[in-house]
């Protein structure tokens, strides 16, 4: 008799201790913004204009002033904040291609698979960037129910490019057809059901999909547009994303109100990831108008939340510096110390700027109104805390990095970690490697780097033994570190090294699972190969009927 696997131990727990219906669990909406700076929160940053809702929303919940994302990157952070675990455990340690085989490992529980399994309805709307190939698209991975795009909404050409740095053109229209991948072996198809496209390119090494005259532009394969399994728009039109998302949304929302369950929504917004895609009143910068956008998107959402609905709104990581004007707001996360060596401190980094980010927690009679929290919390902490709401038992057989905080969601505690980890995430180290940690205010860097910035300028990584070590409490701008040499210094680093050391073993000796990062131009989500760029017609209007997913289902398969 085999072993059973970790979900079905899991699934058999929840059946043991949930209770006999679904009155009495909440449901959960958690938003993920990408690319979002502190400083572009108002209620965080008193320049920052363009987040009424937010604000109304922080005005009344909860703030938290000291938030991270667990990674400064997108498919690392996103994969922890669906797992719990950093990419030290779970194996996400850098970001998946259009090409790539893999997505976040098959071994590693998510959130959706835990609260599915406890009677959820789970849907997932937006970017989902964990591996869109076979089992690792999000209906193989807990989610009843997806609509967005597979990646970033740079990975691919449309009709709409919008605003980017630099500008890139949209998809070709005429020109030569998509060749079919494979000489003599007819259409090779997704398993869920997608040609794909002879990409010479990539088979001999040169970069994937991008303009000869700029390397930063995908030019032969358009972004494409998912509902669960099927394409339903390749490119598809970023002008109206936003209020497909926002549609998309309420149908699911209520579908799960007229089966009587909770519900999970994960909701990963393509704001304010470039290319900006919006119309700019007069008087109006574009990422200001961006940033309106997305705050009246999140205002719909919240609408849309019951009073037995917590709402959890987050960034993924700091800002893109390199976009210029484009890219979000730090506030005081400067990041002094690396500016002046070159470089950005922000997304991609680990000094503040690329994982302090904006976060605030809504739930009417339930989330003390009007607070702000300084309690040390994480992306991390989502995964934990929701599946204790919901009254859930953990995954067996593997260690968390994130934390229940529902004394601190309630307000009675503002204590969180003690310890935070904050791995590399592309500027310096080994993606995904420890070398930066928070110990109280105290923060230590062994390595230090900066992303590139708006002036072309990349800071050179920098090793530190004994490490930087900065106070918070009274220098938020990273801007001098330490004295070596000095009493604080001294009294500090012995607690910081026995952290350090503590937190790499248990890594070390924890189920850590490895991430495939093998690509292939098989899989690629393609609409039609005969078509330049994968072009396809949209069907009809999409619909969330139970007959219209067995339908669609059947065609993908």
């Amino acid at each position: 008799m085999g072993t059973p696997s970790p979900l079905a131990v899991l699934l058999l727990a929840v059946l043991l201790r949930a209770p006999p219906a679904a009155q009495g669990r909440p449901s959960f909406m958690v938003i993920l913004a990408d690319d979002l700076g502190w400083g572009d929160l108002g209620a965080n940053w008193a320049q920052t204009k363009e987040t009424p809702n937010l604000d109304e929303l922080a005005a009344r919940g909860t703030r938290f002033v000291d938030f991270h994302s667990a990674a400064s990157t997108c498919s690392p952070s996103r994969a922890s904040l669906l797992t719990g675990r950093l990419g030290a455990r779970n194996g996400v340690t850098h970001n998946f291609a259009i090409t790539s085989l893999g997505g976040l490992p098959l071994n590693e529980t998510t959130l959706a698979e835990v609260l599915q399994a406890a009677g959820y309805s789970t849907g997932a709307i937006g970017k989902w960037h964990l591996g869109h190939h076979g089992r690792h698209h999000p209906t193989s991975r807990g989610f009843d129910y997806y609509f967005g795009i597979p990646y970033s909404n740079d990975m691919g050409c449309t009709d709409t490019p919008g605003y980017n740095v630099p500008p890139c053109p949209p998809c070709p229209r005429h020109g030569a057809t998509t060749t079919r991948y494979g000489s003599g072996h007819g259409t090779t198809r997704w398993d869920l059901g997608f040609a794909a496209p002879n990409l010479w390119c990539e088979r001999h090494g040169a970069p994937f999909s991008h303009s000869p005259s700029d390397k930063e532009c995908y030019r032969d394969v358009a972004l494409p547009l998912l509902e669960n399994l099927t394409i339903v728009q390749q490119p598809v039109n970023l002008s109206s994303l936003t209020e497909r998302y926002a549609e998309a949304a309420a149908r699911f929302v209520q579908r799960a109100s007229d089966s009587g369950r909770p519900f999970f929504l994960y909701v990963a917004l393509a704001h304010m990831h470039v290319p900006l895609e919006v119309s700019v009143p007069p008087g109006s910068d574009v990422y200001g108008a961006a940033l309106r956008e997305m705050d009246a998107l999140v205002g719909r959402l919240r609408r849309l939340a019951g009073p037995d609905t917590l709402l959890w709104f987050a960034g993924d990581n700091g800002p893109w510096a390199q976009k210029c004007e484009l890219a979000g707001r730090l506030g005081p996360l400067v990041g002094a110390w690396q500016r002046t060596r070159g470089g950005s401190p922000a997304k991609q980094t680990t000094w503040e700027g690329g994982h302090r980010v904006p976060a605030l927690v809504y739930w009417p009679g339930r989330v003390p109104a009007a607070r702000s929290s300084r309690a040390v919390l994480s992306t991390l902490d989502i995964f934990p805390t929701l599946v204790a709401l919901a009254g859930a038992p953990l995954p067996p057989n593997r260690r968390f990095d994130g934390l229940d905080v529902s004394p601190v969601l309630f307000g009675q505690s503002d204590v969180g970690h003690e310890v935070l980890l904050h791995p590399n995430s592309g500027a310096a180290g080994k993606d995904g490697a420890i070398e930066a940690l928070r110990l109280a205010q105290y923060k230590a860097f062994y390595t230090t780097g900066g992303a590139k910035a708006c002036d072309g300028s990349v800071g050179p990584e920098e090793r530190h033994q004994p490490p930087l070590i900065f106070n918070l409490d009274r220098d938020i701008q990273e801007q001098e570190p330490l004295d070596v040499a000095s009493a604080e210094y001294q009294a500090v680093l012995p607690a910081i090294s026995r952290a350090y050391a503590r937190a790499l073993e248990d890594i070390a000796t924890d189920n850590v699972s490895v991430a495939d990062y093998s690509r292939d131009p098989a899989a690629v989500p393609c609409c039609s190969a005969q078509h330049v760029a994968c072009r396809c017609q949209a069907p009809p209007a999409a619909s969330l009927h139970r007959s219209t997913e067995r339908r669609a289902t059947r065609l993908c398969l």
